[in-house]
Formats: structure tokens, sequence, C-alpha cells
């Protein structure tokens, strides 16, 4: 039997621990998947670009009509409460912390009707551990990814909870023995069933647009400062499967990933088939980056 830990977490007011925590299961996020999330990394106990989270997380609400249970401060509230609840669980004083925070906000509780219910109450539940970082050998040699269609629907910029499509791109790079799916719509690079997708080519670091079909990772913004500091050109726009593959880096960006290295693609090499120069420069970035927080 899967028994869940004692790790701390909040649920609609109340601090919890995971094994406790309980909800309706007349809950929207239960029954539709209706609802949406945010990943906040936390690093030596501080919250990692806390407002571009709070945007999207915000974006989200909005395009899902789902009203924004708290302000900022609050948010920033409860999930400092959190970061210092787990820390103290583990014995440790906040500040020694790497985590990783999730929040989901549902439409709340009603029965069950496909319409979007009036005035009810958002459910609304946080939770954290610890931050898992990437492999060293991962770091130094890359990573391998396959390539499929992208079969999701088309309202992929909401953070939704709804994930199965998600699940399914992921499993077919576990399947395969691969760290990631890398996807494409009709010919044209989406992003990959966890991360966003980066090509580099002749220099140059080219990301997909932030419109419908992708989720605008917050690395997003952080990749294009790194860029604009380093002297290394960024561009947007729409980039083809031959462009992919002929590519001489291709990166992936998450939360958990900050920026990784793919050195395989569908079995054959990327450029050397070794990490590139413009991922060590941006790594490199990240890590300033993450130390100015």
């Amino acid at each position: 039997m899967n028994t869940l830990p004692d790790l701390p977490c909040y649920l609609n007011g109340e601090s919890t621990i995971l094994p406790l925590a309980k909800i309706s299961v007349m809950d929207r996020g239960f029954i539709f998947g209706d609802g949406i999330y945010e990943v906040v990394p936390v690093y030596a106990g501080r919250l990692f670009r806390f407002d571009h989270h709070m945007a999207r997380l915000e974006r989200s609400l909005k395009e899902c009509r789902i009203p924004n249970p708290h302000s900022r401060a609050e948010w920033a509230g409860i999930i400092g409460s959190l970061v210092t609840r787990y820390a103290a669980s583990q014995g440790i004083q906040a500040e020694a912390s790497d985590q990783l925070i999730y929040l989901q906000i549902t439409r709340g509780v009603a029965l069950r009707d496909h319409v979007m219910p009036a005035d009810i109450t958002p459910t609304v539940f946080v939770m954290t551990n610890a931050m898992k970082p990437v492999p060293a050998e991962q770091r130094s040699q890359g990573v391998a990814c396959v390539t499929a269609d992208d079969f999701r629907w088309e309202k992929a910029h909401i953070k939704s909870t709804s994930l199965l499509g998600a699940v399914f791109a992921r499993q077919i790079s576990f399947d395969a023995g691969a760290m990631e799916t890398v996807m494409f719509r009709d010919g044209w690079l989406s992003e990959a069933a966890a991360c966003n997708v980066w090509i580099v080519k002749d220099g140059k670091v080219i990301g997909t647009p932030k419109d419908n079909l992708v989720l605008e990772g917050i690395r997003y913004g952080l990749i294009e400062e790194i860029c604009r500091a380093q002297g290394i050109g960024f561009e947007l726009r729409r980039i083809s499967r031959a462009e992919v593959l002929g590519a001489d880096e291709v990166l992936l960006t998450s939360a958990t990933k900050e920026v990784l290295a793919v050195t395989r693609l569908d079995g054959l090499p990327v450029g050397t088939g070794q990490p590139g120069p413009v991922y060590v420069r941006l790594y490199e970035g990240y890590q300033q980056a993450k130390a100015a927080t």
C-alpha cells in the first residue's frame, strides 16, 4: 500500500499534513479536472521569481473564470509558512532548504454539471517537498528525448490540472527510456510533456512563440534576461521539426530541470552529442539568478 508521508500542507485555510488533507468527492477538480496549479521553486528558503509565478497563476485563473481567493501578499504568507514548517519537520533551518511548492486552486464543490456554477468557493491546496536536483551525470552528459505529435488540446497556455494529455506524452518517453517527449503540432515545435523546449543555432537561442499552443514557462523571461546579459542572440518564432533535428543544441527548461541539455533525440546525437557552449553559459547564468534571489 502506498502510504503518504506526513509532509506539511495547507488546505482551505487550515495547516495539516498530507494523510489528513481531505476534499469532497464533488470537488470539480476531482470530477472534471476543473482547476489550475502553479509550481514555485524555493532556494535557500527564498521564493524564486515569485511575482512571475503569481502573474501566470492570475492569468490561468482569469482564463478559467475562477476568482483568485488570495492576494499576492496572502499567497506569500501561506507559502512562506509552509516553507518554514517543512524545514522544521526535517530538523533544518528554512535558509538551508531547497523546496518545490505546489499550489492548486479548483473551482470548488458543486453537484456535477458541465456548466460553470456561480457563487461557489474555490478549493485551495498547497504542499511542498524537497527540491530534487538534476543528477550530476545528466548535467555533464545531457539527456535523451524522443519526439511525438502533440495530441493535446489547444489551450496549452492555461496551467490546468487537466493533465491527462501530458501524462500520456510523458509516458511515451518513459517507455522509451528517455527523459522527455518533444512534441510537434503540424510539423512545428510546441513543447515537451512538462518542459519548454529551445534550440540553439549558430549561437542564437530560439524558442516557440508565447501563444495558446504552449505553456509559457517562467523560464521564458529568465532565459531572455540571461541571453541579454551575456550577449547571446534570442528569438521567439515558429520552429520546424527539421530545425529541431538539425540544431546545434536542444535545451529543456522547467522549475525542476532549470536548464538542461538534450544530447540525444530519437536515438541520434544532437550537435556534438555533448552539452554545448550556450547551455553552459545559460546554466551558469541561471545559478547566478538563483544566488541573487
